[in-house]
């Protein structure tokens, strides 16, 4: 799911100081007309992988932006006196008052997330915590919030070589916090269980915007433009949908896509491919006839470009199943009917 934040999104310097001004100056022009108008608060989260430019973003934010306006608040462990109320009510307690904006980090997300990665709860303690999470926010956009959520990301890769880069820097290793070793060690579970939980809870009504956070430019500009745009739709009294439906998770602003970055020189020599679907072929074989997959159904989709395939894969894929256990559905153009 994160594929797309991993593709090198980037802005030249140019692009960047040319565009910050005017950005700014409607970033400042949105934020004193939500005071003005006082019809509503705005709840930004924080959340993603750790060096990933989060503070560096909200720090700019505050820059660019009236900070007397801005609430930044983080939750780190819950004391007594939060254990003894609902999970919410430590949030609750924070929410920034109507025409002002609050910007949380460790919030209901960076919660269940870090419980669910370090092993303290189940799945079934997790998927209980994404639905607090959904009805809380469902709660807040119909009382009038608007709640924009941020999720800044890296690769794998990127990280360790972050890491790496501030490891040998005499100037900068103090930059490298506790937390970046210990996500470095957890960042597969991490990643597992955050696509869990943004699938689960990106509605129209609060959708998820992922980040690339490599390259500080395109960082900035695309959370300031998305920012800028979510507050000009909510002050234009643009009706906003609440009816659940799943959001988008995020768009670009560099032009760059997940399929335009494909490298189309790949390639396999042929006798390791023949060894590889031979060995490929029987896992799916095996897997098909597991015991457990009788209570469970699994639908194939196959899509793209004429003449790139996808006809072969889907004989490959049928040469390693027993015909009784599949159909292939041809889907054309709709019928009159249809």
């Amino acid at each position: 799911m994160f594929e797309s934040a991993e593709i090198g999104h980037s802005i030249d310097k140019e692009t960047f100081e040319a565009e910050v001004p005017a950005l700014r100056e409607a970033l400042l022009e949105a934020q004193y007309e939500l005071k003005q108008q006082s019809r509503f608060p705005v709840i930004v989260l924080i959340n993603g992988i750790e060096g990933a430019g989060k503070g560096e973003t909200v720090k700019l934010l505050n820059e660019w932006m009236d900070p007397r306006l801005i609430e930044v608040r983080t939750f780190d462990q819950q004391t007594d006196e939060e254990l003894a109320r609902p999970p919410a009510w430590r949030y609750w307690r924070a929410l920034p008052p109507k025409g002002r904006m609050g910007v949380f980090f460790g919030n209901w997300y960076s919660q269940m997330l870090e419980g669910r990665v370090h092993g303290r709860f189940k799945d079934a303690v997790l998927d209980q915590a994404i639905a607090g999470a959904e009805r809380l926010e469902q709660m807040l956009c119909d009382e009038g919030a608007l709640i924009i959520k941020f999720w800044f990301h890296l690769s794998k890769k990127q990280m360790k070589a972050r890491l790496k880069a501030l490891k040998q820097d005499p100037l900068h290793n103090w930059r490298i916090s506790p937390l970046d070793w210990q996500q470095s060690e957890t960042y597969d579970r991490f990643v597992r269980f955050g696509e869990r939980v943004l699938r689960r809870t990106s509605r129209d009504y609060a959708p998820w915007h992922v980040v690339e956070g490599v390259d500080p430019h395109y960082r900035s500009l695309a959370v300031g433009r998305i920012l800028l745009e979510s507050l000009q739709a909510a002050l234009a009294n643009k009706p906003r949908k609440h009816e659940g439906n799943v959001a988008p998770l995020g768009r670009s602003i560099d032009d760059k896509s997940l399929l335009g970055a494909l490298d189309m020189t790949l390639r396999l020599d042929k006798r390791d491919y023949e060894e590889q679907l031979v060995t490929e072929q029987a896992r799916l074989a095996g897997l098909l006839r597991n015991k457990h997959m009788r209570k469970h159904a699994l639908v194939a989709v196959f899509e793209g470009n004429d003449a790139a395939g996808k006809g072969g894969a889907i004989r490959r894929v049928a040469a390693a199943l027993d015909p009784r256990q599949y159909r292939i559905v041809p889907i054309a153009a709709p019928t009159e009917e249809e």
